[in-house]
């Protein structure tokens, strides 16, 4: 028998079928013939009359639930007292299951100081050079001024952008 399943079949998670006060119950229900039972204090379990079945198959679906939750937490206090390691990876196994699950999608994402490290790389910026044949270049950081190549390729920031201005 694997550990999941002795773990299954523990005193906070018994075997339904070597359980008789859940068989009982199962029976109870069964009895009744109740199909679709409102759950226990729920506005449509109390619009039900005293006598509809179905009230009382939520009663006994409910104490049932109750029963089997305050068996397993009993029994996890004693697990606490007598295993702790054991009971330490019952309470965390969804979460380990969980993040078996995540690991290769969080793997793949950078780290804080990987960002970190994007954010601070600076790039040296290039000066803006205007180029023989080409329009002026805007200037950034200095609105309406561009930059044109002069003669033997000097860059002349002037506050209009075309040839024929630069010409008169």
């Amino acid at each position: 028998m694997s550990a999941a399943a002795r773990e299954m079949q523990s005193p906070g998670n018994p075997d339904p079928a070597q359980d008789p006060v859940a068989l009982w119950a199962s029976a109870q229900v069964t009895t009744l013939g109740a199909v679709d039972c409102p759950e226990y204090g729920s506005p449509a379990w109390s619009a039900l009359r005293a006598a509809d079945p179905r009230r009382a198959a939520a009663i006994i679906t409910a104490a049932e639930q109750w029963r089997r939750h305050n068996a397993r937490e009993a029994w996890l206090d004693h697990l606490l007292i007598e295993d702790p390691e054991r009971w330490f990876a019952h309470v965390t196994a969804e979460a380990n299951a969980y993040a078996a699950r995540i690991a290769p999608a969080l793997a793949r994402r950078p780290t804080f100081d990987e960002l970190a490290a994007r954010r601070s790389a600076q790039v040296e910026p290039r000066e803006v050079v205007a180029a023989a044949g080409w329009p002026p270049v805007a200037i950034p950081g200095r609105p309406g001024y561009w930059r044109h190549r002069g003669a033997h390729g000097a860059q002349l920031d002037l506050p209009y952008n075309t040839r024929q201005e630069m010409a008169a």
